[in-house]
Formats: structure tokens, sequence, C-alpha cells
């Protein structure tokens, strides 16, 4: 079966896959929409990571059957258009998790400890001469309340490491979780409460723009924010008049609204904010846990069985 994965996989990876038995693999880099464009009429599974998936990719792909997500979030994808053709939409849930999890973790921690501050002066020969007043925003971890908005696989594997370091941990769901670590409140209260607030929810049409001017005011001065969930989660603007002003002490983002972010965003200005390309997955354990389930689902369609994780 001709499976076409649509990223810019390295060699190591590429060889890995290359060796996988019982596909017809094609790697395209998604920085290459000349080859992804020839290699569509082929494809009978698209390997999809982050690049978007839209309606005229899909009709261009007369013997597609499947799309399988590499990761979890399908937000990407025209499901629309998918559904139309009756193609299968599957997705990966927990294959990423521990890799989002320990990334989350250490962007709370850069941005309580002003990391990328002082790398960026200790490479520039003044990181031993610090302004006094810096030795006032520099905060440990342990004994802050973190709050978890959403309640699935990342901050379940999230919460027993806060609270071996002594946070205090606060989280909202649909609905209470008896099995959960932590105290349930609703979103304004955990906003209200949280000296850490960090993002583990979808992007949705009732999600998208959750965190904007009003949220942000409801959060604690000298609050920080990460968000390695969906950067459509977030009022970029607002957060960055929330940062600017001092009432959000820091950031640190994953995820931004637009991908690849502008290098000019006016985030990318601010010494207060900690950011990465959209790396949270990005392990080599991720790779090993994704593409074996991608392949058994590759080997499952050709074989007529019922598919893993199917979305749509």
């Amino acid at each position: 079966m001709r499976v076409l994965l649509h990223y810019r996989a390295g060699p190591g990876l590429a060889a890995r896959l290359s060796a996988l038995p019982g596909l017809d693999l094609r790697i395209v880099s998604d920085a290459d929409d000349a080859a992804f464009a020839a290699a569509l009429p082929e494809a009978e599974a698209i390997w999809h990571v982050l690049r978007p998936l839209g309606a005229a990719d899909i009709a261009a792909a007369p013997r597609l059957r499947l799309i399988q997500k590499i990761g979890v979030g399908v937000n990407t994808i025209d499901l629309d258009a998918a559904r139309a053709r009756g193609i299968a939409v599957c997705n990966l849930p927990g294959t990423n998790s521990r890799a989002v999890a320990e990334l989350t973790l250490a962007l709370m921690l850069a941005a309580l400890r002003k990391l990328a501050w002082f790398d960026a002066e200790t490479r520039a020969g003044r990181g031993w001469s610090q302004p006094p007043e810096i030795q006032d925003g520099l905060f440990e971890l342990g004994g802050r309340t973190v709050g978890l908005v959403g309640h699935g696989a990342i901050p379940t594997l999230l919460a027993p490491v806060l609270a071996a370091l002594g946070c205090r941990i606060l989280y909202t769901a649909r609905a209470p979780k008896p099995e959960a670590i932590g105290e349930f409140r609703t979103l304004d209260a955990l906003l209200a409460e949280s000296d850490v607030v960090s993002l583990h929810i979808p992007e949705t049409p009732e999600t998208r723009g959750l965190i904007g001017r009003d949220a942000l005011a409801r959060m604690k001065r000298g609050a920080v924010l990460v968000n390695t969930a969906r950067g459509g989660l977030v009022d970029q603007a607002a957060l960055v008049e929330a940062l600017r002003s001092g009432h959000l002490a820091a950031a640190g983002l994953d995820v931004f609204a637009a991908e690849p972010a502008d290098p000019d965003d006016a985030l990318f200005a601010l010494p207060n904010v900690v950011v990465a390309p959209h790396v949270g997955w990005l392990t080599t354990g991720t790779f090993e846990r994704s593409f074996a389930i991608a392949a058994e689902n590759v080997r499952r369609l050709a074989s007529g069985e019922a598919l893993l994780h199917r979305v749509a």
C-alpha cells in the first residue's frame, strides 16, 4: 500500500521507517509543496503531522483511503472533505503524552527561572553581572499553585510530578474526576487561584480564543501561562498586552495561532517569554510509539479490519 509521510524526517527516522515491512513508503517534506502535490495522486494513506491538509489536497488524492494523524489534534485536517469521500481519519492518543508532559514541565521551570534571558545574557558575557532587580523575579515551582486546564493523558502524567515537587494542583474538566490528583475548579476559579496556568485541551470552535483578554485579566497578577496544546486557544495580542503590562510575569509557549510563527511576532521581542516551535511531541520515543500504530493501521486497512483510534 502506498503511504505518504508528509514530514521533513531526519536521516535516522527515514531509515527506520523505510525498514518497516509491508509498506510502499514515500517521505515528502512538509516544506516542499510541489513534491507533495506530485505524490498525492498515488497516495492510499497519508501520515499527517502538522502542515494543514485541506480539501484541495484531499481532492487531489483519488486513491486516498486513510488519513493517519501522527499525534492527537485533528484540527489541521479538513474532516468534512474526508467524510464526503468516505476516507477514514485516525489519530494516536497517548503516543506523545509523556513527551508533551515533560516539555510542559520544562517550560514552567524555564519561565519561572528566566532561563531564556539568562542563556542570552551568559552567551553575551553579561551573565555574571545581571541587574539586582532580576533577583526579585526568580521563582521556584515547588509551593506554587498550578492550574491544569483539561485533564486528559498529559495532565494525568504531569500532576504526580508536580505534586512531588510540592505544588498545589487545581484542574478543570467537564466534570470532577475522582481519580485525579488535585482539586476541581471551574475555569474562572482556576484562573483566579493559580500561579501557573497550563493548557491541555483541544482547539475546537468552542475553545478557540478561550484565553482572551477577560480570561487573562482574571489570572493572578504575576502568574505564568504555559501552552503546549494549541495556539488558537489564546488571544496572542491580548497575551502580549498582559505580558508587557506586567500583569503576567511570563509565558512558556510551544504553539502559536499561526505556524510557522512570524519571526516579527511581538511575542518574540518580549524577554519574559520562553518559546519552542511546536516540538512538545517531538522525541524518538514518540516516533517509535506513533509509527508502530500507524503501520498497524495501514495493515488493518489493507486487510479490512477495524482501524485503531478512528475519529472520522
